[in-house]
């Protein structure tokens, strides 16, 4: 045996890439290993009845996995979005599933029994082939997180490469805790949609660097819109995940409105801030307020 052959494997090629794992391999990645099962699975054909319609081929399970299990020994419920199926947008029937997946858990955490909700997105925000039904159960998902997270966590996780945007950022925003990869982002619109609707001069969608110095997972930590910055690495996604499902309920970020206001009113004078600028700047009313850096 040769040198090559003994010599360990550097920590990098020992990593599981969660960012190229499909939606159902990263749900089953989060959850232990015994006693998984899926929630209106491919085999049940609950597929949107509104893409054909339009010469779209839908998907088995419309892009949305649902897995119950355990996860660190409770009780838990995994809805991971599938990037790859129309970008991972929301339409009726994905979305109803998502609610109902965080409302029957609700339910359970209203008689006793904690479940421990945990949300993968990966999705450029509702499906405008169905638009309407989109939104609607939008602010389903957005109504179900806000009364889940009075009992439990609600954790949501953002991998890449497509993102987080439109409606379902604000069912980010609203979550106990963000998990987030450096490949990740996280905005309302995405950089395409504000070139579109801008202009280049707003924002060159094509100026990667510029991109992600704005929503980047890294960016988005840094000025404290999402907690934790992780590998592109299931162990480590998964570790994340469950030290913050495990912890107390704590009040969530989209409950601080006057500590929110104030960062924000402290920054008012300062114009055409960097991204690096806006780090910088935002150190200051953070350490006025007690936060760690």
């Amino acid at each position: 045996m040769n040198d090559l052959q003994t010599a360990p494997r550097p920590a990098v090629l020992a990593r599981q890439s969660f960012i190229e794992m499909s939606a159902r391999e990263r749900a089953a990645a989060l959850l232990d290993p015994e006693g998984q099962r899926e929630v209106l699975g491919p085999f049940d054909g609950l597929q949107s009845p509104w893409l054909p319609r339009q010469g779209i081929v839908p998907q088995s399970d419309d892009g949305v996995v649902v897995l119950r299990g355990r996860l660190g020994g409770r009780d838990a419920v995994v809805a991971a979005l599938e990037g790859r199926f129309q970008g991972g947008s929301i339409g009726e029937v994905c979305g109803a599933k998502i609610a109902a997946a965080l409302e029957l858990a609700l339910r359970d955490c209203e008689a006793g029994r904690p479940v421990l909700p945990v949300l993968l997105l990966e999705t450029g925000g509702v499906r405008l082939q169905e638009a309407n039904l989109g939104l609607a159960v939008i602010a389903e998902i957005q109504s179900a997180v806000v009364a889940l997270r009075r009992h439990v966590p609600v954790v949501a996780a953002i991998a890449g490469l497509v993102g987080c945007f439109g409606g379902m950022s604000l069912v980010a925003g609203l979550c106990s805790h963000i998990v987030i990869t450096r490949q990740a982002r996280l905005g309302m619109n995405g950089p395409e949609v504000i070139e579109q609707e801008a202009g280049v001069e707003e924002l060159d969608a094509a100026d990667r660097q510029l991109v992600w110095s704005l929503i980047g997972g890294e960016q988005r930590v840094a000025t404290g819109l999402a907690d934790a910055l992780v590998d592109d690495d299931a162990a480590q996604v998964r570790e994340q995940v469950l030290g913050f499902a495990l912890g107390a309920p704590s009040e969530a970020r989209s409950a601080q409105v006057s500590i929110w206001r104030a960062r924000i009113d402290a920054l008012a004078t300062n114009e055409d801030l960097s991204p690096k600028a806006l780090r910088e700047a935002w150190e200051t009313p953070r350490r006025a307020q007690g936060d760690k850096p």
